[in-house]
């Protein structure tokens, strides 16, 4: 009997090792498959969608020469890209864009952060602020014009306007949220000024942050698309409304899409970004096992 049990006894202490084993691998098998399945989803609707399209203005269930079909939309952009006509509304809008993000941004962050430290200057800005917020940022383009002129500034400066509105109001939410314990330990571990600053404060509104230049990312490209289409003779806002007005809509079916793919690098540059910052909270998943001597 004492034989046996000695025997049996690394058998038995094998099996635990051996379930959660393929546990791993089961769990690593279906993450895989719910990747492959999201992907291959996100590749196929706007697929199925276009073909959709395309046989629906084909067969008269739409109007042609409203919705014109996808394949009529491919050759006039491809027309329009190689006569180089596209880019220079491209190129004017990425420039706007890019200008009044970064500046928004940075404006945004440096005012949330110093207001989320500074009660005095909450006290004096948050009312005043919040009135401003709810102002549509169009509207304010006709007094950008009158101080500023038919001059790039308006432009740049309305999308500023947006984003900064945008990330001040979640920067300091994010400071406001942090939990006074977090501080306190801070301080008695002799952080202080500065140090307290850059290495507690703005780490832990940095999920906020991200958040709001996600959000503003996406309202910036609909701000300047709405400013080029009353402010501006080029710009694919610009393109938009006066393909309207010559009713040309494969023209301006080229610039809704053109506006769409610059919104979705936008989005997804800022989700790298914070992918970079926020390791923690973009986590791989399960991982397969590596097998073990």
């Amino acid at each position: 009997m004492t034989g046996f049990s000695m025997s049996a006894t690394p058998h038995s202490a094998s099996e635990p090792r051996e379930h959660l084993d393929t546990a791993i691998e089961r769990e690593y098998r279906r993450a895989r498959f719910l990747r492959r399945r999201d992907l291959t989803l996100a590749i196929l609707t706007p697929i199925v969608l276009l073909i959709a399209w395309e046989l629906a203005a084909r067969t008269g269930l739409l109007d042609p020469r409203l919705f014109t079909p996808p394949s009529a939309i491919a050759v006039r952009g491809w027309q329009m890209i190689v006569t180089g006509t596209l880019w220079i509304d491209v190129f004017s809008t990425v420039a706007r864009l890019i200008a009044g993000f970064v500046s928004g941004a940075i404006l945004g962050i440096v005012v949330g952060l110093l207001m989320g430290v500074w009660r005095p200057l909450r006290a004096a800005l948050d009312p005043t602020f919040t009135a401003l917020y709810a102002l549509p940022k169009i509207a304010i383009l006709p007094l950008l014009l009158l101080i500023f002129g038919l001059t790039e500034t308006p432009k740049i400066l309305s999308v500023t306007i947006s984003v900064f509105f945008v990330v001040q109001i979640n920067t300091l939410a994010g400071i406001m949220q942090i939990d006074s314990r977090i501080t306190e330990a801070a301080r008695a571990y002799k952080a202080s000024g500065f140090r307290l600053f850059r290495y507690v404060l703005v780490p832990a509104a940095l999920p906020s942050i991200m958040t709001g230049l996600r959000v503003s990312a996406g309202m910036a490209v609909i701000v300047i698309t709405a400013v080029e289409f009353v402010a501006s003779n080029n710009g694919l806002g610009y393109l938009i409304w006066n393909s309207w007005q010559l009713f040309q809509p494969d023209s301006m079916f080229v610039g809704l899409i053109a506006v769409s793919l610059i919104g979705a690098i936008s989005t997804g540059l800022v989700i790298l970004l914070e992918r970079a910052m926020l390791p923690w909270r973009h986590g791989r998943g399960p991982r397969k096992k590596g097998k073990t001597t």
